[in-house]
């Protein structure tokens, strides 16, 4: 059985619907005899609630559970904090389409008491790590559990790149950028592009164009040993930037090469007892319901 003391709530509790969420997760751990803590961002925003307020990086220190509390983006960003930590994530859903965060607001206490009694299903998702590299300046990289997002910086005008794959040139792209998802980021950008549903029990790594200028410019799937690596086309207005699950990393100039591959670190999330990821899929894509079922 785990020995979960702490539970950190990581949420946006400027949305009364979450913050009534987190102050009954709160009072339920205190009843259980266990520690809430929130970030001291929060502290003005859930009062009368037994918690202890820390800043990010405590929060970290001495949390022994993640409890994410909103939408897909919140869980990435919990899992942003917990990157490398091993602390595994429970995510409840208060957002919209919620394939990562998969417990209902009626299911959440239960659920809470699952994962402290060691009943819940652990599930272990890789992570991508993207480094920037040039010949002049110091290395910037960066963790996700999603993706790593090339995408354009100003409207109007298509970057030009190249991709290589183990040092083997692939392609080149004209486009608004590209997409390197995980197995479990296959639901997320990289679908939105016209990318595959990738069972997220399978190590590989979707790649992705965004909007290409070329019709045959087509997504590919390759193997998550793989070492993908984008260098920017050096031409007038070539001006790029790199994002890790939605949050800026840094620019990519023509100069620099971006080169992403599977981190040796893993996020573990938790799951309520029977968990069927075929079930969510269908439960937010509106799979298996039959023509004559759906309303007038």
């Amino acid at each position: 059985m785990p020995d979960f003391r702490r539970c950190a709530l990581i949420t946006r509790f400027a949305d009364p619907r979450v913050a009534e969420s987190a102050a009954l997760i709160a009072r339920h751990l205190s009843s259980r005899g266990l520690e809430a803590l929130v970030s001291e961002d929060e502290r003005d925003r859930l009062t009368g609630v037994e918690a202890r307020f820390l800043s990010e990086s405590a929060l970290v220190e001495e949390a022994d559970l993640f409890i994410a509390i909103g939408g897909d983006g919140t869980l990435l960003y919990a899992a942003g904090l917990v990157a490398e930590r091993g602390i595994p994530l429970l995510g409840v859903n208060r957002g919209r389409l919620g394939f990562l965060t998969d417990v209902m607001p009626e299911d959440m206490l239960s659920s809470v008491d699952a994962a402290i009694a060691g009943q819940c299903l652990r599930d272990e998702r890789p992570l991508l790590r993207a480094e920037i590299s040039s010949a002049t300046g110091p290395t910037v990289s960066g963790l996700a559990l999603n993706d790593v997002v090339l995408q354009k910086r100003q409207s109007g005008h298509l970057i030009d790149f190249e991709t290589w794959i183990d040092g083997r040139f692939v392609n080149s792209h004209g486009g608004d950028g590209l997409v390197v998802a995980s197995a479990t980021g296959s639901t997320a950008y990289a679908l939105s592009c016209g990318g595959p549903i990738v069972d997220p029990a399978l190590e590989v790594v979707v790649v992705t164009p965004i909007c290409p200028h070329t019709l045959s410019d087509r997504p590919i799937v390759v193997s998550a040993r793989s070492v993908i690596e984008i260098r920017i086309i050096d031409r007038p207005d070539s001006s790029a930037e790199v994002a890790c699950d939605g949050r800026s990393l840094a620019p990519l100039n023509p100069s620099e090469s971006l080169v992403i591959r599977t981190a040796g670190a893993r996020i573990t999330l938790l799951h309520p007892e029977g968990y069927d990821y075929y079930r969510l899929l269908r439960s937010k894509l509106n799979w298996g319901r039959r023509s004559f079922d759906a309303p007038r």
